[in-house]
C-alpha cells in the first residue's frame, strides 16, 4: 500500500516535542524523516526526561524519546564544525521539508537559515516552531513548556478559586502546536505542488495555545470579565465535577447541563429525598447550592464502583465517564483499535507507540519501526543520500564531524 508521503524527505533538527512530534506524524505517513542529532548536545528527551527503562537513565533507555520518534532515521553531525554544516546543507538540498524548533537565530548562526537554504533548494518547505515566533520584542525570551503555559493564561485558570494557580505538568502547549504544525506542513506541500515554490512557516507556540482560550478572551473583550480559577465548576452546568468511587484512586466525571438531565439523574439514582429538594430543581438553584450538591453526589458515588456509576447513568444518556489511569488507557479497546502500536526497540524491547490522531482512509499510517538509536543511520545516509565513500566517512568520523 502506498503511503501518503512516500518519496518525501524531511530533515529534522531540534529536540523535545514541538518539532519532533511533527516529524513523527510525517514519518508515520511515509516520509523519510532524518533526525540530525549530536553526541555533543543530546536531546533532553534522551537524557533527563523520565521515564527510563527500569528507572536507569540512558541515551537509549528513554521512554518518552521512543514514544515521539518512531519511524525516523538518526544521523549524528557536529554542526559546530564547518564540514558538519556543509553536510547538513547538502542533505537539505536533496530534501523536501526541514522541521526545526531551535531558539530564534540558531539556524542562521549555523549557516542553515531559510534565506540560505531557499537559495540551495527553491522548493524547500521549512517549518520553524518556537516559544513566541521568530520575530518580535519577546522572540528571544527563553522558556520551556511550563513557562509558556503560564504566559498563555492557562495556569491562571487552573486550581481552586481561593488558592494559588496550578502548574500544568510538562510542555502542554507543545502538543497543541504540533497539531497546527502538521497541518501547516501538509498545506505547504500542497501549495508547493501547485506553485513549485517553497515557503517558510513560522509557528509561535504561544499564539497556538491562545486559540484554546478563545471563550475566555471573547468574554473579556465583550463583557470585561476576567476569567479565573473555578476548580471543576462550569458556569452553565451543575453538577460539574469529579467524584470519588469505591476503591483506591477510582473516580468518575459527571456534568449535567439541563433540568431535564437532572430529572433523569434523580430517577437513575432512585430518587432519594435529598435529590428531590426543590433547591436542586433548576440550574440556578443547583449552582447556588453547589457545595451541598457535590457532597450528596459524592456520598452516592463513594459506595459504588466507577463502572457501576458510569453504566447506571449512561443508560439514561447522561454525560459521565470513568477517570482513566495510564493502565486504563493502554487497555482501552478504542485506543487499542486505532492508536496503540507495538514495535521492537533494540534496547527497550517491545514498546508501545501512538499512531497519528488522524486517519487517512486510502493511505492509513504505517507504524512499524521503533525510534532510532543515536546515529544509527549516519553511515547509510552519508553513503546513500550524499554519495560519500567509506573512506570519506571514516575521515569525517576521525575528525569529529560525526560527533
Amino acid at each position: 500500500m502506498t503511503s501518503a508521503l512516500a518519496g518525501t524527505r524531511v530533515v529534522e533538527l531540534g529536540g523535545y516535542a514541538a518539532g519532533p512530534v511533527v516529524g513523527k506524524y510525517l514519518a508515520n505517513y511515509g516520509a523519510d524523516v532524518i533526525r540530525i542529532e549530536s553526541r555533543r548536545r543530546l536531546d533532553g528527551f534522551r537524557t533527563h526526561y523520565p521515564p527510563f527503562q527500569h528507572n536507569v537513565p540512558g541515551v537509549e533507555r528513554a521512554g518518552i524519546f521512543s514514544y515521539f520518534n518512531d519511524g525516523k532515521r538518526s544521523m549524528t553531525l557536529n554542526l559546530k564544525t564547518e564540514r558538519g554544516q556543509e553536510l547538513a546543507r547538502q542533505l537539505i538540498e536533496r530534501s523536501d521539508v526541514v522541521v526545526e524548533n531551535f531558539t530564534p537565530g540558531t539556524m542562521e548562526r549555523l549557516g542553515l537559515g531559510f534565506a540560505t537554504l531557499i537559495e540551495l533548494n527553491p522548493c524547500l518547505v521549512m517549518f520553524s516552531t518556537c516559544n513566541q515566533g521568530q520575530t518580535g520584542p519577546r522572540a528571544a525570551q527563553p522558556g520551556f513548556g511550563s513557562q509558556l503555559t503560564a504566559l498563555s493564561g492557562f495556569t491562571h485558570l487552573l486550581g481552586e478559586p481561593d488558592r494559588t494557580p496550578v502548574l500544568l505538568y510538562g510542555p502542554y502547549i507543545d502538543y497543541i502546536a504540533v497539531g497546527y504544525g502538521t497541518i501547516a506542513v501538509l498545506a505547504a506541500l500542497a501549495q508547493r505542488r501547485r506553485t513549485g515554490r517553497g515557503v517558510h512557516i513560522d509557528l509561535s507556540q504561544y499564539e497556538a495555545g491562545l486559540q484554546f482560550l478563545a471563550p475566555a478572551m471573547l468574554d473579556y473583550f465583550a463583557n470585561g470579565r476576567v476569567a479565573s480559577r473555578q476548580a471543576n465548576r462550569h458556569p452553565s452546568a451543575a453538577p460539574h465535577g469529579v467524584y470519588a468511587c469505591r476503591g483506591e484512586e477510582r473516580w468518575c466525571a459527571l456534568s449535567i447541563w439541563t433540568d431535564a438531565e437532572w430529572r433523569s439523574f434523580v430517577s437513575a439514582i432512585g430518587a432519594p429525598a435529598w435529590a428531590l429538594d426543590e433547591r436542586f430543581n433548576t440550574v440556578l438553584g443547583r449552582k447556588a447550592h453547589e457545595v451541598q450538591l457535590d457532597a450528596r453526589i459524592g456520598e452516592w458515588t463513594r459506595d459504588r464502583s466507577r463502572e457501576e456509576v458510569v453504566a447506571v447513568l449512561r443508560e439514561r444518556g447522561l454525560r459521565v465517564a470513568a477517570v482513566s489511569s495510564m493502565a486504563d488507557l493502554f487497555a482501552d479497546p478504542q485506543l487499542q483499535l486505532y492508536a496503540w502500536r507495538v514495535v521492537e526497540h533494540p534496547v527497550l524491547g517491545r514498546v508501545h507507540v501512538m499512531a497519528p490522531p488522524f486517519l487517512l482512509r486510502e493511505t492509513p499510517p504505517q507504524v512499524g519501526r521503533a525510534a532510532p538509536l543515536l546515529g544509527e543511520h549516519t553511515r547509510d545516509i552519508l553513503h546513500d543520500v550524499l554519495g560519500l565513500k567509506d573512506s570519506e566517512i571514516s575521515t569525517l568520523q576521525a575528525g569529529g564531524v560525526l560527533d
